[in-house]
């Protein structure tokens, strides 16, 4: 790239008043055009590797987000929402019937992984609308072609914009539950990413004093918990981890209400 760049600045000088008209009818400086011809043919040439940088993410096949709110104009009860996918959609309701009369539970599932924009988005979103006293987030089971470097990078972003959204609130990071073969007791071998991910999690916001729920550590051993996808919670599961989820956030919702924005 260096060489057909000087090659081209020589060009240059040899007819320095030079000038090309551009397709605006405007006049275009001779340098500025064989710049810009180097740009777009080198390899790895600044036009090129800007296009690229500029790719959309990675995308499932199906892409999806479910929010809900609860008692969207009562004020007379701590609020918490939780941020997950399919599987916090899965045991919300549990988490909700065990707090009732004591918290108004909101969730945001999604299939964004930590890497999409769009996840952030979705969060800033929700919490705009409503003032939350208690955040239980995890994230971990979509986003397969986001390497776990990435994951790492991205995961102080979320948390970033949680505080943003939710100033005061408490924040709780759920770790990510376990993968197995379908119709099987055994772990799926794309469980050691799972794996490698809550490693990543819970050595990042543990130093940064976020309280961790272990969810896989609580499922590791109960493959009975599971339906025949080897995924999603069969109804006995997501009623167990409802049961603990609610058990988790109880210490923290105190008896301050949240205020509507």
């Amino acid at each position: 790239m260096i060489a057909r760049s000087n090659a081209g600045l020589r060009r240059v000088r040899e007819t320095p008043g030079a000038l090309h008209r551009g397709g605006l009818g405007g006049l275009i400086p001779g340098w500025w055009v064989a710049l810009l011809a180097v740009a777009l043919l080198a390899p790895g040439g600044c036009l090129l590797t800007a296009r690229a940088e500029s790719s959309p993410p990675p995308r499932e096949e199906i892409e999806w987000l479910d929010v809900w709110v609860a008692g969207g104009g009562r004020m007379d009860l701590p609020r918490v929402l939780l941020i997950g996918d399919s599987i916090t959609r899965g045991y919300h309701p549990n988490v909700e019937q065990a707090l009732a009369g004591k918290a108004l539970l909101g969730r945001l599932a999604t299939s964004k992984s930590l890497g999409d924009p769009a996840l952030l988005d979705e969060v800033r979103l929700v919490l705009s609308q409503t003032r939350y006293d208690v955040v239980h987030v995890s994230n971990g089971l979509h986003g397969w072609d986001y390497s776990d470097k990435a994951y790492a990078r991205e995961l102080p972003r979320l948390i970033e914009a949680i505080r943003k959204g939710a100033p005061g609130a408490r924040i709780i990071w759920g770790t990510s539950t376990p993968i197995r073969l379908g119709g099987k007791p055994d772990l799926s071998p794309r469980n050691a990413r799972v794996v490698i991910r809550n490693q990543i999690a819970t050595g990042l916001l543990a130093r940064d004093g976020v309280p961790i729920d272990d969810l896989y550590g609580f499922l590791a051993d109960k493959p009975e918990f599971w339906s025949e996808d080897g995924v999603h919670l069969s109804p006995k599961g997501n009623a167990a981890l409802g049961r603990r989820v609610a058990e988790v956030l109880s210490p923290f919702l105190g008896s301050r209400p949240a205020m509507k924005r």
